[in-house]
This record gives C-alpha cells, sequence and structure tokens, in this order.
C-alpha cells in the first residue's frame, strides 16, 4: 500500500518544521495526529428508525469505514429518548484511513463550503480539535438527489500534543485552513 501524501509531509516537512519551532529534542517529542473521530448527533431518530439507516450508509461512504450507531445511556422523558435507544452514528479513522479522509477534507470537501472564509481556531485545552459541519453535502461521495434531509457532524482531531498550540500548529501543518 502506498503512503498517502499528508503522512509522508507530516515526516518529511511537518515533523522537522516543529522540532524547530518548540525545540524538541528527540522525533518523538513531536506531536502526532492519533486519530479522527467523526460524529453525527441524530435526535431525530427518535420518531424515525430510517434516519440512522441513512446516516451510517452516508457516513460510511464518506470515510470508507463502516460507521457504527451509538445508544442513548440513560432515559430523557422530555426528549423521548429511552435508554439503548439509537440516536446517533460515529466513525473512528486511525492510521491510513486517516490520512485520506482528512486529505480529502482538506482539498475538497472545506473548499466546497459556501462563503467558506476558514475554520474557528479553537482548541479544547489539550491540543485537540473538534470541527463542526452543518450540511454532509459538502462531500463529493455524497449525492445530492438522494438527500432527505441535511444533517451536520462533528469531526474530532485527537492528538498527541500536550498544549494547544503544539496541536495548532501540527493541524496548521496539515493544511487545514484556520481563519486568521
Amino acid at each position: 500500500m502506498s503512503q498517502t501524501t499528508l503522512k509522508k509531509k507530516y515526516e518529511e516537512t511537518i515533523v522537522p518544521a516543529l522540532t524547530k519551532e518548540f525545540s524538541y529534542t528527540t522525533p518523538m517529542q513531536v506531536p502526532r495526529l492519533e486519530k479522527i473521530v467523526i460524529n453525527q448527533g441524530l435526535g431525530e431518530a427518535t420518531q424515525d428508525k430510517k434516519i440512522i439507516e441513512t446516516a451510517i450508509n452516508e457516513l460510511t461512504a464518506i470515510t470508507g469505514q463502516k460507521a457504527v450507531q451509538t445508544l442513548s445511556k440513560k432515559d430523557i422523558s422530555n426528549f423521548k429518548v429511552r435508554k439503548k435507544m439509537p440516536i446517533g452514528v460515529r466513525v473512528t479513522l486511525r492510521r491510513e484511513k486517516m490520512y485520506e479522509f482528512l486529505e480529502r477534507l482538506v482539498r475538497v470537501a472545506l473548499p466546497r463550503i459556501r462563503d467558506f472564509k476558514g475554520i474557528n481556531s479553537k482548541m479544547d485545552g489539550r491540543g485537540n480539535y473538534t470541527l463542526g459541519i452543518t450540511e454532509q453535502i459538502i462531500f463529493p461521495e455524497i449525492n445530492i438527489d438522494t438527500i432527505t434531509k441535511l444533517m451536520g457532524m462533528n469531526i474530532t482531531f485527537v492528538t498527541s500534543a500536550n498544549t494547544d498550540e503544539e496541536g495548532f500548529a501540527l493541524l496548521k501543518g496539515f493544511g487545514l485552513p484556520f481563519k486568521k
């Protein structure tokens, strides 16, 4: 299997740049992208069971890896939710599939967003970043004619960075278009 260009870019340009910027002593100190978690919360699934199947199929098409449904942990009567009811869909990507997804996200999907000016640069305090997307149709794998409902998703980039600055520098190196 050939290495993706982003993995090569990480090894050849991002690692040396981060080593220089944060003066690491060994390459093992350089933060890595560990996984990308894509999550869709589907509150409407309590009324319509087909929404979960549709979401699983779409997320599987987008990521190239089978999506799993998430179940509710407890009863919430106001939202008509029972314990162990399917209320969302998620995928965790690692290694090659993670790099392939990140490359498609940065090069194809994000530029397709209308009036796109960059993504917010708010990290979580531990070097991780979550990006919210309002419509799944920005991905070329989704056929617009078959869409019944626009659904958003959260994409979380989990890094091995200890600080937000290190995580931000790593994700910027991968080409995530942060706002200036």
